[in-house]
């Protein structure tokens, strides 16, 4: 329970009534003043109170609902309007040119039903719809689908599109809200017979027109009651349930009944309320196809889309990344993916989301956002340090199981922190997972060393290279991996040749001995170095002794330069493979008061780790 409950309001566990879900309103009663004191917040300008709630417009009892148990087990069938709801949605609509690359786009992600236009609209959406007839480019399991308005004379000139087609489908819409029947078409009283006079007189005129026009050709018929969510349920019903006497629903005789949340008015709940209100009381259920066509005015279709899966629907209808008129019909692309993320298969392939951005760019001349789910340039991104450290062990620990169980990478569960799919799944490279800024630390600048450099730095050097970094981007803005190399080599790597001063200390040339029998004066003094050095632009050479060449050259900067150094920890990894293998070599080293790690690189793995003894020294006494 809850802590900040003052102690004479805290619950007592004996009021709570768990079998029936009842809880004492008594026991939860909270001190207005105690309240008042926490919500600082005051009442808005706004005027909010010109608005009318969702639940004042619909009523429907659905206290016995039963999608909140549902689960969501396979893809539902998927329409895809962005050749019709998306198009009449741009500023400039797509040229032929357009329209047929996006067809083509649509059809190569594994789309079998397409809006293809609104043929009586416009002549070019009429010469669309011909032209991929005509030209044979609707694959054979590809049913494509038309809007029409409920005249006549629309109609008419909609069939008269699809005459060749394979497999199509008429959609025919017309208004049933309130406000649609009062006051935008003016019908006296309720307007329930004039409105459902409408659908009848268009329904009958489909049928007689594909008749005539479309022979024994698979034709289908998609009616829908506009502003569904703005109708009266029982209304609603009673329209379609007419409709579909008419045209008469059976087995092989396509009929979809699509119900358009046209504007988002109400929580993803209540839109889930209404599918399976409707589901369970529309007749010809087990002959008809329930779609769902959210749009996202609120922010929510996608939730929505959800939730009426759950509660029955058969279908989506919606637009790659959610184009569409105002806020945008619901993104396909996330749902499906959503599906995905969760090991259901969206039988959609976005296995090269990029190549999918670049055509819907194109065709809409409409940019994707950079954090829009799965698509955006940043989505996989992250800058926060604490983010950086958990994906970075995440990965590391990936790799560390994959090849303890002998499998490759790729098949291994995903189980990432921040990141719900793989990248590599979407077409995307690791490269982007994590970007450094003011704001990252050391998971992340280790991160793009070992992704794009292969330098797999010991976690102190980690943290102390992530304050480098940070105190060399105050000013802000994204370090780029380029920037970060620059930024180590500058701070770490010491050459050989290079005329640029890098420090007191340079090593120009190393010649190493090991020492045994008679010659070795102490148990220690086991290996021989003689090096080449540059100190302050003079060259020097020195011999020395230690149990090895790091403990040789740090006798010889303590004893000949009078530097106190005393070696804390040293590791070292190859890098690369093949002839091109260079030594990584890590040292930290106590100068003085001071800790300070070194780096070394080079295809000697001795030399390499000399040079980052000397790196140390150099950031120590510079």
């Amino acid at each position: 329970m809850c802590s900040s409950f003052p102690a004479a309001a805290r619950p007592d566990p004996g009021r709570i009534l768990v079998a029936e879900s009842v809880l004492s309103v008594e026991t939860f009663a909270i001190n207005t003043e105690e309240a008042e004191m926490t919500n600082l917040q005051k009442p808005s300008p706004m005027p909010f109170q010109k608005y009318k709630s969702f639940f004042d417009r619909i009523q429907l009892d659905m206290s016995d609902r039963t999608w909140p148990n549902q689960r969501i087990s396979q893809a539902p069938r998927w329409l895809s309007t962005d050749l019709r709801d998306g198009n009449q949605a741009l500023i400039d609509p797509m040229t032929p040119d357009r329209k047929r690359k996006m067809f083509d786009l649509l059809v190569k992600l594994g789309f079998k039903e397409i809006e293809v236009g609104f043929p009586a609209a416009s002549q070019p959406d009429f010469d669309f719809v011909r032209q991929i007839i005509e030209q044979d480019a609707i694959p054979d399991d590809v049913r494509i689908s038309v809007l029409t308005q409920a005249r006549e004379d629309l109609i008419e000139r909609t069939v008269e599109s699809l005459v060749g087609a394979k497999m199509s489908t008429v959609h025919l819409y017309n208004a049933t809200a309130p406000v649609f029947r009062k006051v935008v078409f003016g019908f006296d009283g309720d307007g329930y017979d004039q409105t459902r006079d409408i659908a009848l007189r268009g329904t009958q005129a489909v049928m007689k027109h594909a008749e005539s026009l479309l022979g024994d050709a698979d034709f289908g018929y998609q009616y829908s009651p506009e502003i569904f969510v703005d109708t009266e349920p029982e209304f609603a019903l009673d329209i379609v349930g007419n409709v579909l006497d008419m045209w008469q629903p059976a087995a092989g005789r396509e009929t979809v009944v699509n119900l358009p949340a046209t504007v988002e008015r109400g929580t993803p709940n209540t839109y889930a309320d209404q599918i399976e209100w409707f589901c369970r009381n529309v007749p010809y259920r087990d002959d008809v196809a329930i779609s769902l066509h959210p749009h996202n005015d609120r922010g929510t279709g996608v939730a929505a889309a959800e939730l009426g899966m759950m509660a029955g629907a058969d279908r989506i209808e919606g637009c790659l990344f959610g184009n569409g008129e105002r806020t945008g019909n619901l993104d396909l692309v996330t749902v499906a993916l959503n599906l995905y993320s969760q090991g259901v298969d969206p039988e959609l392939d976005f296995s090269d989301i990029d190549e999918v951005i670049r055509t819907v760019t194109y065709c809409n001349q409409i940019g994707v956002h950079e954090r829009h789910p799965y698509g955006g340039d940043l989505v996989f991104t992250s800058f926060s340090g604490s983010h950086q450290d958990a994906i970075n062990k995440a990965f590391a620990d990936r790799e560390r199981r994959a090849a303890e169980a002998g499998v490759p990478i790729q098949e291994m569960e995903w189980d990432m922190p921040y990141l719900p799919v793989d990248p590599k799944d979407l077409g995307r490279t690791y490269e982007a997972v994590i970007r450094v800024n003011s704001q990252s630390g050391k998971g992340g600048v280790s991160y793009i060393l070992k992704s794009e450099y292969g330098l797999d730095l010991p976690r102190r050097l980690q943290v102390e290279f992530s304050q480098v970094v940070q105190s060399r981007t105050e000013e802000g803005g994204e370090v780029t991996p380029q920037e970060i190399w620059r930024i180590f080599s500058d701070e770490y790597l010491p050459t050989d040749t290079s005329d640029d001063v890098w420090g007191r200390f340079r090593i120009q040339g190393l010649r190493t001995a090991s020492i045994s029998g008679e010659e070795v004066d102490s148990p220690k003094n086991t290996e021989m170095i003689e090096i080449d050095l540059v100190v302050d632009g003079q060259d020097r050479t020195y011999e020395s002794r230690g149990n090895g060449p790091i403990d040789a050259l740090v006798t010889l900067l303590t004893e000949q330069f009078d530097i106190d150094i005393r070696l804390q920890d040293y590791s070292e990894h190859a890098v690369g493979t093949g002839a091109d293998t260079v030594a990584a070599s890590y040292v930290e080293l106590a100068v003085g008061d001071r800790v300070l790690w070194g780096a070394g690189l080079h295809p000697n793995s001795t030399k390499s780790s000399l040079k980052a003894v000397i790196s140390a020294v150099n950031r120590a006494v510079r």
